[in-house]
């Protein structure tokens, strides 16, 4: 009797160490590797904390005397912690269901084998203060991985806008470099052979052009390469509106006229600036576009007390884009332009005016020098 006493008492706690040993194993082979690998692997405990967690809840309420001692069961508790803070760091969501609860239920329950006599109250008592280690590692755990999943999305929201503002500047001034090369190129095409001299001009009017959209196209990839990219130009505002509409009626498609006071140029903003001049480049390129008959373009600005109102018309209603081309601007244009407005806390709109004419008013906020008295 005696032998099979010893006997019996030394696969008890065999049985009885087996889910410390079992999960300080697991974290070895997790952790006793380079930094990559362990990060990996760690991310990988879900189903093996699970296990643990099972084998110690078995030898806790099926082997009550295994827990006798204690010892077992105390390192026993430390290691499911630890297995707990890692499974809630590393680990998917979609395993954390079923591996976080009944590893927090073994470190809960552990002790009740000891208090078989302790009544319900004292019962649920002792389970609600073994059961705070693990809310306070689970919340350890889960704390760096809020952090990461918020820089995560904080990068993907910095990607998206960057990628926006690639869209935006290729729109606002590459297409409408390309669009004037366009024209250049077909009128060069129909006096080339009677008038020589004036397709010289054209062609060096499509060469500037085309220079034009080069550098619009190096800015634009200067930017996919991060803040530690070398300074590039900045962009262009209210200060090269009359280059641009000298551009635009030397190219032929119509006459366009630029009434900008000196005092709008000194209360834009810098951002503000850009935004009045990729407004008016988008009137243009529309006006190229969709109102090829179109003898006449003003821009006018107009300073208010807190704003300055832009204006842009020309003499022939813009023909409707066929629906495929309005379907497949993808939010840019004229509709990026009004809600880039709205952010800016001004407003924009466009449509018919007058007598066949077409319209773009844009309201932008500007700061005027006070007046001295």
């Amino acid at each position: 009797m005696g032998e099979s006493g010893g006997s019996t008492g030394l696969v008890v706690g065999v049985l009885g160490a087996l889910p410390s040993v079992a999960g300080a194993a697991t974290l070895v082979w997790a952790v006793a590797r380079p930094r990559a690998t362990a990060r990996q692997r760690l991310g990988r405990l879900a189903r093996p904390a699970t296990v643990c967690a099972v084998l110690s809840l078995a030898t806790s309420f099926g082997l009550p005397q295994a827990s006798s001692g204690g010892g077992w069961k105390l390192a026993e508790v430390a290691v499911l912690l630890l297995l707990l803070g890692a499974v809630t760091r590393w680990s998917p969501l979609r395993e954390l269901a079923f591996a976080v609860p009944p590893t927090a239920l073994a470190v809960a329950l552990w002790p009740l084998p000891l208090v078989a006599g302790a009544s319900f109250p004292e019962a649920v008592g002792i389970a609600t203060f073994w059961l705070l280690p693990a809310v306070a590692v689970v919340a350890a755990g889960a704390y760096p991985r809020r952090q990461e999943q918020r820089r995560r999305s904080a990068v993907a929201e910095a990607r998206s806008a960057q990628r926006l503002q690639l869209s935006r500047d290729l729109h606002d001034f590459v297409a409408h470099d390309i669009s004037g090369i366009v024209v250049q190129a077909q009128a060069t095409r129909f006096v080339a052979t009677t008038d020589p001299s004036h397709a010289v001009l054209a062609l060096e009017r499509i060469e500037k052009a085309g220079l034009s959209a080069l550098a619009a196209m190096d800015r634009t990839v200067q930017m996919l390469h991060g803040p530690e990219a070398p300074a590039t130009e900045p962009l262009p505002g209210v200060s090269q509106l009359p280059l641009l509409v000298a551009d635009f009626t030397s190219a032929g498609a119509a006459e366009a006229q630029l009434d900008l006071p000196p005092p709008v140029a000194e209360a834009l903003s810098r951002e503000v600036g850009s935004a009045a001049y990729r407004i008016v480049v988008e009137a243009l390129t529309n006006v190229r576009r969709h109102a090829p008959d179109a003898s006449r373009v003003t821009v006018v600005f107009t300073p208010t007390a807190t704003a300055v109102e832009l204006r842009i018309t020309n003499d022939r209603a813009a023909r409707s884009a066929p629906a495929r081309r309005r379907a497949s601007r993808g939010g840019l244009g004229l509709p990026a332009l009004a809600e880039h407005a709205q952010a800016l806390g001004g407003t924009l709109s466009a449509g018919p005016h007058g007598d066949g004419s077409w319209q773009l008013t844009a309201v932008l906020p500007a700061t005027f020098p006070k007046e001295t008295p």
